[in-house]
């Protein structure tokens, strides 16, 4: 059986959206198995204390503040992992946003905020990291995308399009690193525990609308985000070194059932 203690010693990861949710949990986990990690997100306080918490737990770690739809951003914090730890191995694009309303109530700042931050955020710091991740052992990307990329909802169209397309990009990216030996994959999740919706106040009443969660999503309960930190730990690591090009339902069943 594989010693998963410290799988990850020696592999410096970079981690958007790392300010909370599901980012801070993968930015956590990776570093208790030995991962140096370098946090990126907007806000400088809760990263600075996610700093403070992986190293005062003996791990490595840093922050880049700065925002995903920003070249200059992408580049620097590749840069700095690079010149931090030696290299690249692991990156996870979780940063993201979420609007909600009608097509023809949506405005095209709207709609461009969301597929900038969605899409073309990874694809700014996937294209800044690729020249570094080419040949380097166990080298990877994981992209955060959701159940949206995979069925259609209404009222959320620029969601849904800006994760289908992170989806493809996924599989693109997978068949056209494939030949350095970089794993490329994406894990779909239903409703998880985040700020995501009460960010943009989408959802006035949280703790409402996730009681109301529990019944779309079959398995009667919405995740966590150790949930998706857990999955996405399993593949970047070597035990997942034939998977590439994979989408992942992590969603309690929630692509299953009627839309709703």
């Amino acid at each position: 059986m594989t010693d998963v203690t410290r799988e990850f010693e020696g592999r410096p990861a970079l981690v958007t959206g790392a300010s909370s949710g599901i980012g801070r949990q993968v930015a956590l986990t990776l570093a208790s198995l030995g991962a140096p990690v370098t946090l990126t997100a907007r806000r400088a306080e809760p990263l600075d204390l996610l700093v403070s918490e992986i190293r005062g737990a003996g791990g490595e770690a840093q922050a880049v503040v700065g925002d995903v739809r920003e070249e200059r951003h992408a580049a620097e914090a590749v840069r700095r992992t690079v010149d931090a730890y030696g290299g690249l191995t692991i990156l996870v694009n979780n940063a993201g946003v979420i609007g909600a309303g009608p097509v023809e109530s949506t405005t095209t700042e709207e709609w461009d905020r969301i597929l900038d931050v969605d899409l073309k955020g990874p694809f700014l710091i996937c294209r800044a990291a690729v020249p570094h991740l080419k040949d380097r052992p166990g080298a990877t990307i994981l992209n955060v995308s959701s159940v949206t990329g995979r069925r259609p909802y209404p009222n959320l169209a620029p969601y849904c399009v800006a994760k289908a397309g992170l989806d493809m990009l996924t599989k693109c990216l997978a068949l056209e690193l494939a030949p350095h030996g970089v794993r490329v994959n994406a894990i779909n999740p239903g409703v998880v525990r985040s700020n995501l919706h009460t960010a943009t106040g989408t959802v006035p009443d949280y703790e409402a609308f996730l009681t109301r969660c529990k019944e779309t999503h079959p398995l009667g309960f919405v995740g966590q985000p150790e949930d998706a930190a857990e999955l996405i730990a399993f593949l970047v690591s070597d035990r997942a070194r034939w998977i590439t090009g994979g989408l992942f339902p992590l969603d309690g069943g929630r692509e299953l059932t009627s839309l709703r």
